[in-house]
């Protein structure tokens, strides 16, 4: 287990939030910070606290993205014309491994980039085995016919854990999703309260 990974069961605690909504978190049954003083940390954060803590979130949320990647991320939507912080959700649900999850091809985003990294998604009938790669509108992305068959993949679709939501388009059948339009921040699922404005107070520094 990569340190990525074995590190994401900290996070929820850390960040003192269900940061992906799960029934098993550590949070649910420990709300407090990990370490030795976790009970008894106290004091008021700083404007810069704030707005660290919110970028940590959204890092964490969409897969632990590191930082070089993340401040890319938040320059592309600083180009783009229209509201920045709009722009920046939108680029992070393009993401192919946050597509997938979604689509409830994986249970987290973590495992949706373990299938992408492995072969198992295709975009438009081609293997794509970046989870960065951003998805166009009506692009097709689906499991390779070998892979359809995989219990973890199964289990996923089958989990009434979380619907996929309604931009974008799902065939379970075929295990197909498409999606259909970039949603807006209010449109996003986020299980907990997502701050994408102090993110780019936080760049803007």
């Amino acid at each position: 287990m990569t340190k990525r990974l074995s590190s994401k069961h900290k996070v929820d605690r850390r960040l003192k939030v269900n940061l992906w909504g799960r029934p098993k978190s550590p949070f649910n049954t420990r709300n407090y910070p990990p370490g030795q003083h976790g009970k008894n940390r106290r004091g008021k954060p700083s404007d810069y606290g704030i707005q660290l803590e919110a970028k940590q979130k959204m890092k964490f949320y969409y897969g632990n993205i590191n930082e070089r990647q993340f401040r890319n991320v938040y320059r592309k939507a600083l180009q783009k014309k229209g509201n920045t912080t709009e722009n920046l959700v939108g680029f992070l649900e393009r993401r192919l491994d946050t597509v997938a999850y979604r689509a409830k091809f994986a249970t987290t985003v973590f495992s949706a980039r373990q299938l992408i990294n492995h072969g198992h998604i295709r975009v438009n009938g081609k293997k794509v085995n970046i989870p960065s790669y951003l998805v166009k509108l009506e692009d097709t992305i689906e499991i390779k016919n070998n892979s359809k068959s995989l219990i973890t993949i199964a289990g996923s679709l089958a989990s009434k854990e979380r619907e996929v939501p309604d931009y974008i388009q799902m065939d379970e059948k075929t295990k197909k999703a498409r999606l259909t339009r970039v949603p807006k921040f209010s449109e996003v699922p986020y299980p907990t309260i997502m701050e994408p404005n102090l993110v780019i107070e936080y760049y803007s520094r």
